[in-house]
């Protein structure tokens, strides 16, 4: 249980002071999208072969892109990763690596990983819930920045310098 209490969290943990209900909504998206079964209103067998392959290629680049973000991301972030928004007491702000193209490179590649799949099973369930992902962790990551901001005064130049979600567009 050390894990959980170098994480942040406390037997105090689900008033909510760290963000806690943040990390819940992403767990039941996240086990959502995992048990969803997939729904198919466009069936992708009548397109050309070329259209399959390009949206293939496609899904495999965003999963590749959305698997070096999440990797170089939590070897980056180091010991300073918890699940919570509320940055660690003991932590500091990390703008090296890959953390000086993107500021929340775990929240990009669980966008990303799962925009993939969404994409390579051509599952109108699985995209619906990618958006509702998208939108949970960028509400999830304003609530972290805030608190950031006060924890760190290099924080706010941070934020001007790099991209929230996307490198050199969002």
């Amino acid at each position: 249980m050390s894990i959980f209490s170098d994480w942040g969290f406390t037997r105090d943990s689900w008033q909510g002071k760290r963000g806690e209900y943040w990390v819940l909504a992403q767990a039941l998206l996240l086990t959502g999208f995992v048990l969803l079964p997939s729904w198919h209103p466009v069936s992708g067998e009548a397109w050309p072969n070329a259209l399959t392959i390009g949206r293939q290629v496609i899904a495999l680049i965003l999963a590749s892109f959305a698997s070096g973000l999440l990797i170089k991301g939590l070897i980056d972030l180091g010991h300073n990763l918890t699940p919570l928004p509320y940055p660690r007491e003991d932590g500091s702000l990390v703008q090296t690596g890959i953390y000086r193209l993107v500021r929340h490179c775990l929240y990009s590649g669980l966008i990303f990983g799962t925009a993939a799949y969404s994409l390579w099973t051509l599952s109108f369930s699985h995209a619906i819930v990618t958006i509702i992902l998208f939108i949970v962790l960028d509400l999830k990551a304003r609530q972290e920045e805030a608190w950031l901001l006060k924890r760190f005064s290099e924080y706010a130049d941070y934020r001007q310098r790099v991209s929230k979600f996307i490198p050199w567009i969002y």
